[in-house]
């Protein structure tokens, strides 16, 4: 009798790993999921007010103990209790960055302009 074995029934995790997906080896890509900012404020005071840590009433919530922290973290600094960049001042620094890009497309456009002109009028 041999020792041979059908490369059929031969099944390593080695050989399984070689036939799946890079999907199916590392697990289905996880989707963003988004919050209300209503659900984020009701999270953060459910930790402020419960005197459970942020990892268990995460767990409560089924959501991730990070996520969770971050907000907690934003509160703090969005009432004063933690240095930091508030949420009012990140919308307005976005806002600012966005008006800024737009003026430095309408700069350049101008510029180009203005150097089409010159050309055409020598």
């Amino acid at each position: 009798m041999s020792n041979w074995t059908s490369p059929v029934q031969l099944d390593t995790s080695i050989e399984r790993m070689v036939h799946m997906s890079d999907e199916q080896q590392h697990g289905a890509q996880r989707t963003r999921r988004k919050f209300s900012a209503e659900f984020k404020r009701e999270a953060v005071e459910l930790v402020r007010t419960s005197g459970k840590s942020i990892a268990d009433v995460a767990a409560e919530l089924g959501i991730s103990d990070t996520s969770l922290g971050n907000w907690v973290r934003q509160a703090r600094v969005d009432d004063g209790e933690r240095d930091g960049v508030s949420s009012d001042e990140r919308e307005r620094l976005r806002t600012l960055e966005q008006e800024n890009a737009h003026l430095r497309m309408e700069r350049d456009l101008l510029k180009r302009t203005v150097a089409f002109w010159v050309k055409e009028s020598t």
